[in-house]
């Protein structure tokens, strides 16, 4: 694997910490602005509403000038959004930091992806994307308590300068190993947006929707699962989030091997057996080392589906995927939205904290049997075109087949 993906997985790793870390950090930030915990939540809220609307945007605006230097002016804006943050002097100048460094989220990944494809060949496409990903995964098992311990023992704006600190050397990282790539001759926004077209597009989007979704059902509710349901002190979660992290790394490192080997069994296996984990975690819930080993699985199951998913957007949309792959980071975001939501509905309803595992099994369910909607559709659309003209029924049979 080139060096070249090495800086993306830094400014990927920074980019995950900023985003997952202040969840840890909402109690200190909402005491030194002296705002409530829902009021503080806002922070979370604004990122990710930030990366649905800026994937796309931050996208489109890139169209005419090359990948390596779209990167680099994304890098520039997470520093100055988490600089912004770290610096904050009121609420509202911090909630728009948040907001300006979560608008290079979508597009970085995107893009990113788009770049560490071209970087390999055909058959390592996959592997590449999820190496970049990792930076993402390792933040979790990493970048995140390590900050979270920083903000509460020196000061959460301690967390968010060395946060922007690791954005310089993801800059610096790009500017000196990614290559120039000249932007494709003739692609121009018309083009980008003329992939939504296409069904099998949006049917991989759907599957990241609710893919993704039906694990942040279970994990949005880690924290009061595991101290009322299985009984762990308020300080153990942390360490349950890294096993959900450590989780992520293997699984999306899995993921991206053999989805470069079969792309869509991959996806049917790791969908399938996300949803049953899901729904056996309202049992294993009630066992301290049960419900650990599950926390763990769900984190390698989810991730397991990222590069796949994100390669098929990309093979889906070859002709001009940028945009495409921008879309669909943001698309991880409304699944993480959407399911916080059902997943709060489900426990007002009076189901409790284990409810929301139901609605992530449904919903990996429903991204399984699009799978395999995408496949069947794939298959009638590309039978007659195997048929050749003459061949015996014997060597149309096998056309077909392949």
């Amino acid at each position: 694997m080139p060096l070249a993906l090495l800086a993306l997985a830094i400014g990927a790793f920074g980019i995950g910490t900023t985003e997952f870390v202040i969840m840890g950090l909402l109690p200190e930030v909402a005491d030194d602005f002296g705002v409530s915990i829902p009021t503080a939540g806002f922070l979370v809220t604004g990122y990710a509403l930030g990366v649905m609307f800026g994937a796309p945007l931050m996208t489109a605006l890139g169209t005419k000038i090359s990948r390596k230097r779209m990167l680099m002016l994304l890098m520039g804006l997470f520093i100055v959004g988490n600089l912004l943050s770290a610096l904050a002097p009121a609420f509202t100048v911090m909630l728009i930091g948040r907001v300006v460094a979560s608008l290079a989220h979508g597009a970085f990944f995107g893009i990113g992806s788009v770049v560490a494809a071209d970087l390999v060949a055909p058959d390592k496409k996959a592997g590449a994307i999820a190496m970049m990903f990792t930076g993402l995964t390792v933040a979790n098992v990493v970048g995140v308590p390590l900050g979270t311990l920083i903000g509460q023992s020196a000061g959460w704006r301690l967390t968010f300068a060395t946060v922007a600190a690791l954005g310089v050397v993801g800059l610096v990282g790009i500017a000196k190993l990614v290559p120039e790539m000249p932007r494709p001759e003739g692609v121009r926004l018309r083009h980008e947006l003329a992939a939504f077209k296409n069904a099998q597009v949006l049917l991989a989007m759907a599957m990241t929707v609710l893919g993704f979704g039906g694990v942040f059902a279970a994990i949005t509710y880690i924290a009061p699962m595991m101290t009322h349901v299985t009984g762990f002190a308020d300080g153990s979660v942390t360490w349950l989030l890294v096993l959900f992290g450590l989780g992520m790394v293997g699984g999306n490192l899995v993921g991206g091997k053999y989805a470069d080997r079969a792309l869509m069994p991959m996806l049917y296996v790791s969908l399938g057996a996300l949803a049953v984990v899901l729904a056996l975690f309202t049992l294993t819930a009630h066992h301290k080392v049960l419900a650990g080993l599950t926390i763990a699985l769900i984190g390698a199951l989810g991730f397991a589906t990222v590069p796949p998913l994100q390669k098929r957007v990309l093979d889906q949309a070859h002709a001009a995927p940028t945009l495409a792959s921008a879309v669909n980071i943001g698309a991880f975001n409304l699944g993480n939205a959407l399911s916080a939501w059902l997943g709060g509905l489900v426990i007002s309803a009076g189901f409790g904290y284990t409810a929301p595992n139901w609605v992530g099994a449904a919903l990996a369910t429903g991204a399984l049997l699009l799978a395999f909607l995408s496949a069947a559709l794939e298959r009638r659309h590309s039978a007659p075109s195997a048929v050749v003209a003459g061949a015996t029924p014997a060597e149309q049979r096998t056309a077909v087949r392949h």
